[in-house]
């Protein structure tokens, strides 16, 4: 929106037209003043004024002298004021339009064309101001806001909105929220009635409730003079301020009090009078006044001078029929959101097209003075609906977000974005320090034993077993027994073993089951063995063989890893026990052992109490049944805080659910951003069997949970090699570059490992879907969209703040995510929908300037 700015001085007979725009850009023209303009206008005011004179039985809103001349025969006033107004105007319109001022209107209409070549369809019209000063009031009188500039040069109609302005500001405008997103607290002060009536203005006024909140104050029968002034003076300062102040009634022009306005028959204040009290008033919001009275002329600049920002006024009386019809039709146009400007224009032009045969000259009567600094005033659309109005997406916002949306759905999108997360995480554990995330998880300083004891036989193993591992798949079981016995030797308490048992090797079979049951007849603490176990593709279920152990005294688990991407084989999630106990589904190797070491914790805590000795099931060779069955039994008969009781240990309805449209909801992840360490020691197998080596960790070996695992040999796997090798996840990554390790796959054992940390731990993080978030986004970035928009002066500050906040939620989701919360927060696709909708409103704000 562009401003001008045009004074007229008339300076002995002459006019000087100052035009100042831009930055610095100024024209000066000086041309003869038409002294025939002024008698034209005394004709035409004469012509008006007998015409409403006249007019039914109403009068107008002004004190108009009697000419004291003998009646005479009845004469045609509309005819006349008809004629009168053609002939002043046109006297009007072609002083304007002298060859002298041609480089003035030039100026403006230069850029009221430029605007135009840049505009589209679809871009509402870029308005230009001129804001017109007079220096004396017989040329404020004139009609100014019909000069029709654009019409000589083709430019649409409506680009160059005149509005006024005083010689004489001494007050500046103070900054106040010009667009309201309520109602519009009103004030009218309804003055003297005499020969008029105020009906029309109080009926619009609760025309339109929905957008006015309006407090009337005016003479009753039984007030007193004294008390209608009071009554002023405190609506005028009351504390809770007001937006708008309405005047209907008599008032008049008057140089040295700047207007005088009647409030009472023979009773008038001036506004010098009440200066004070609207220097308040507009201390505490008031931003636009309205006069539906006559010859406000004097009462605008006053109001103007003293820091209002903008005055509606009749130049000239009024008729009381007519001030009611601008009223309703300008409130009709400010409850469409109208500014005020506009509402005044629309309501002068219904006027002139649809009253003009009923009220001729009536639409050359209102004015808008303004405060050159000063915005328009405006209400802006509010309540519900409008607030679901702003939330609901234009077309170019909802297919944006149906992009956004379908993105976030994707999974190569939500497997990339969760990697590169849980590197960061990696990243912010080691900026933050080891202590500072035991000390935000809970865990006891002291504590540097990491559950799980991870016992690989690697590629090294394979070639120090001497030709007894001639060919890793099906892994020899003689040589898994060896690291059975020393692992029982050791005092292993829970050994997993990650190989699925399910084929015979006669010549080991028996070797193998030897070492299982010496383990399990240890006394006094048997050892307890889980297996793994898998469902084939033709639905039977592979575990270990009954000629090495029996399912009376021994366990096994789902091995099953579930994967990002099932393509790149990057696991991902935590395979989850099943959602209820009831549930056939077999529970997970890792929650297995979890389990079990868990109830190995309680009896080794009620083993002091004699009376609650061996109260937990123990695995036995003679036992006669079904060892888990025992296990679910005694579990539902006692109460034990295990992992059986945390609801994100058990797969959801909500989860599941998800998987019909591809998704994982809500399903907890395997959060690599732990350092390896604090989740399991390594040992290669063959190690454990150096007779000679005797620096081996297993000091700790009775409070761990043991896995037997492939180490990442190539033949790893049931069917076809490196089946039980994966790709290693970025935020793991992180972790082995600072250790210098640059194997690129991680094993399943290293998999297990880390669910049963999270199982024990109970470190399991819920990731929140990013298509949930971005409904918040999408608000959010609503919100910043109409701040840029409404407050283009702060523009750079409020980017500068949002820049700080997507750090500062960034820093708070990293946060939450390594508390005992547990929760990832998405950050990328949410911020990326947050930062769009704010740049849209930067960079258009920005155009438009």
């Amino acid at each position: 929106m562009s401003n001008f700015y045009l004074k007229v001085q008339y300076i002995e007979k002459l006019c000087l037209f100052q035009l100042s725009w831009g930055k610095g850009q100024q024209l000066n023209v000086t041309i003869p003043y038409p002294q025939n303009l002024t008698i034209l206008y005394q004709d035409w005011q004469r012509s008006y004024l007998n015409y409403y004179k006249n007019y039914k039985t109403q009068s107008v809103r002004g004190r108009i002298a009697d000419s004291g001349v003998i009646s005479t025969p009845p004469t045609d006033w509309q005819a006349k004021l008809v004629q009168a107004e053609a002939k002043f105007l046109l006297e009007f319109h072609k002083w304007l339009r002298c060859g002298e001022l041609y480089e003035i209107r030039m100026a403006l209409a230069n850029v009221v064309g430029e605007k135009e070549k840049i505009e589209t369809p679809a871009q509402s019209p870029q308005i230009t101001n001129l804001f017109v000063t007079c220096n004396t009031i017989d040329l404020e009188r004139f009609p100014w806001e019909s000069w029709e500039i654009g019409t000589e040069f083709a430019l649409s109609s409506g680009k160059i909105r005149i509005v006024r302005t005083p010689v004489n500001i001494h007050q500046g405008f103070a900054q106040k929220n010009t667009r309201l997103t309520r109602k519009v607290r009103v004030l009218a002060i309804l003055g003297d009635e005499t020969g008029l009536d105020f009906k029309a203005e109080k009926q619009a006024m609760r025309q339109f409730k929905n957008i006015i909140d309006v407090k009337f104050v005016g003479l009753q029968p039984e007030t007193s003079i004294a008390d209608l002034k009071t009554k002023i003076k405190d609506a005028l300062t009351s504390e809770s301020g007001w937006d708008i102040l309405f005047f209907a009634g008599h008032s008049n022009e008057n140089n040295i009090t700047g207007g005088e306005l009647s409030i009472a028959e023979n009773v008038t204040l001036s506004i010098s009078e009440i200066a004070p009290l609207l220097s308040i008033a507009i201390e505490r919001g008031l931003q636009f006044a309205i006069f539906n009275s006559c010859n406000g002329l004097n009462i605008a600049n006053s109001l103007i001078d003293l820091g209002l920002s903008q005055v509606a006024v009749m130049r000239e009386p009024v008729h009381n029929a007519v001030a009611g019809e601008f009223l309703l039709h300008f409130l009709q146009a400010l409850a469409e959101f109208k500014d005020v400007h506009e509402a005044l224009l629309l309501a002068s032009q219904y006027l002139k097209t649809e009253k003009n045969l009923t009220y001729p000259s009536a639409y050359l009567i209102p004015s808008l003075f303004r405060h050159p600094e000063a915005p328009l005033f405006k209400v802006e659309p509010f309540g519900i609906k409008q607030r679901l109005k702003k939330i609901i997406p234009t077309r170019k916002e909802a297919i944006a977000l149906t992009a956004l949306l379908l993105i976030s759905l994707q999974i190569p999108v939500q497997n990339h974005l969760l990697g590169r997360r849980l590197w960061v995480q990696s990243f912010y554990r080691q900026l933050t320090g080891e202590a500072f995330y035991r000390q935000l998880t809970g865990e006891v300083a002291n504590q540097n034993i990491p559950p799980v004891l991870l016992v690989q036989i690697d590629d090294e193993s394979i070639k120090e077993s001497k030709g007894l591992i001639s060919n890793p798949r099906p892994m020899n079981r003689k040589y898994i027994a060896s690291l059975v016995n020393q692992l029982t030797n050791e005092g292993a308490k829970i050994i997993g073993i990650d190989f699925v048992l399910d084929r015979h090797q006669p010549d080991n079979d028996k070797i193998l089951a030897q070492a299982v049951k010496k383990g399990v007849s240890t006394s006094p603490n048997p050892t307890l063995f889980i297996f793994a176990g898998t469902e084939s593709d033709a639905g039977v279920w592979q575990t270990v063989i009954p000629e090495i152990a029996s399912s009376n005294w021994s366990l096994d688990g789902e091995i099953e890893i579930l994967f990002c991407d099932t393509i790149l084989r990057i696991p991902c999630y935590l395979t989850l026990l099943p959602s209820s106990s009831n549930n056939s589904k077999p529970f997970p190797f890792a929650g297995i052992l979890a389990l079990s070491h868990q109830l190995q914790s309680s009896t080794d805590n009620s083993s002091k109490d004699s009376k609650n000795k061996h109260q937990i099931p123990q695995p036995k060779l003679n036992s006669q049944s079904n060892f888990w069955q025992q296990i679910n039994s005694h579990l539902n008969n006692n109460k034990h805080n295990t992992i059986l009781g945390s609801p994100r240990s058990r797969l959801q309805p909500i989860t599941d659910y998800s998987t019909i449209i591809a998704q994982m909801w809500l399903h907890p992840i395997i959060d690599f951003s732990i350092p390896p360490n604090q989740v399991y020691e390594s040992i290669p197998a063959w190690k454990l069997l150096d007779k000679e080596n005797k620096n081996l960790p297993l000091g700790n070996i009775q409070e761990q949970v043991v896995i037997i695992a492939p180490g990442g040999y190539d033949e790893a796997g049931m069917s076809m090699d490196k089946e039980d090798n994966f790709v290693l996840p970025p935020a793991l990554d992180f972790w082995r570059l600072q250790q210098g390790d640059n194997s690129r796959i991680i094993s399943g054992g290293e998999v297990h490992a880390y669910m049963v940390h999270h199982f024990l731990t109970q470190r399991l993080v819920i990731p929140i879907p990013d298509f949930w978030i971005l409904g918040i986004a999408v608000l959010m970035g609503k919100y910043f969209y109409y701040l840029l928009r409404n407050n283009p002066r702060y523009r750079w500050e409020w980017l500068m703040l949002l820049s700080l906040l997507t750090v500062v939620y960034g820093i708070i989701s990293l946060e939450i995510y390594i508390s005992s919360l547990a929760i990832l927060l998405p950050w990328f696709l949410p911020s990326a929908t947050v930062w769009t909708y704010s740049l849209s409103g930067f960079f258009r704000r920005e155009s438009h300037e």
